[in-house]
């Protein structure tokens, strides 16, 4: 039988609900808890986190990152979960940016304090592959939270930018860092001076990212691809994870160390013995995690 949980599950287990929780009877029929700005829902070892706030085309607010950050708090000690989707709500936007109403209220403390950088950092070094599922717009912190991710599968009629600059502030939530890491410093410079919004199969040519396809499609792609990598052995998905992400912060001599000490202690465990014997038999591997 499928597994399936709803948000109520999940909250059960996190903090005290933010003010004003709003509950909803889910398509499952289960209630999906006091979250007032996303979804939440566990099928099958996958998470998906759906920022649900569509008449505002899903932008960004302090209470969207503070829910984001209390699933992410619950789902990395369940091993019940093994992967994590993000996505937005309707077919218009993924995540629209910042919440304008709030940032003209943002100041010097505020900026010091970079909630949402710190979040979209933690995403970044998640223990679990991460996916964004881009089924339509996604400006500045939510092509920001699409970067920090493991993969990002865009619908074809998705839009993407950092347009920051015409509000007179920058890409403050890794948009100066990630981006010019994905798609190299010269068109990460002209699109942050300039605003330029990519259509999705911009992106993908840019290596922005991985894959484009029809909106139908979304979503199945997005799980079809997660299922692919929770075939493989956990240990080896959560180390490949770490290595190349503090790889591409240091020089190429001290990132082949770490590989080195990556695969050194996959050659002791479990799932590589697992691995070596369910090749050899011509069947499917047993990982255990261990």
């Amino acid at each position: 039988m499928t597994e399936q949980r709803t948000e109520q599950q999940v909250t059960q287990q996190a903090a005290p609900p933010v003010d004003r929780p709003v509950e909803r009877t889910g398509p499952s029929g289960g209630r999906e808890g006091p979250f007032e700005t996303i979804l939440a829902e566990v099928a099958d070892g996958v998470g998906t986190i759906t920022i649900n706030r569509p008449d505002k085309r899903n932008a960004l607010s302090r209470t969207v990152l503070a829910e984001i950050g209390r699933v992410l708090d619950v789902w990395e000690e369940d091993e019940g979960v093994s992967a994590v989707i993000f996505t937005g709500a309707g077919e218009k936007a993924f995540i629209a940016g910042a919440d304008i109403s709030q940032l003209a209220h943002y100041d010097l403390p505020y900026g010091l304090a970079a909630h949402m950088q710190r979040l979209y950092d933690r995403i970044q070094d998640y223990p679990k592959p991460t996916l964004a599922a881009l089924n339509g717009i996604a400006m500045g912190g939510g092509l920001e939270l699409a970067m920090s991710c493991d993969i990002r599968i865009a619908a074809e009629h998705a839009r993407m930018g950092l347009p920051e600059t015409t509000l007179g502030v920058l890409p403050g939530a890794g948009g100066t860092q990630r981006l010019s890491r994905l798609v190299g410093t010269g068109r990460a410079v002209e699109m942050i001076l300039t605003s330029r919004i990519l259509t999705a199969a911009e992106a993908e040519r840019y290596g922005l990212v991985t894959a484009v396809v029809p909106a139908a499609e979304l979503l199945p792609t997005a799980v079809g691809t997660i299922g692919t990598i929770l075939t493989k052995g956990p240990l080896a998905i959560r180390l490949a994870k770490m290595v190349i992400a503090q790889g591409a912060e240091t020089d190429q001599k001290t990132g082949l160390l770490l590989e080195r000490l990556a695969q050194t202690l996959l050659y002791t465990t479990e799932d590589k013995a697992e691995g070596a014997a369910a090749f050899l038999g011509k069947r499917s591997p047993d990982f255990r995690g261990r």
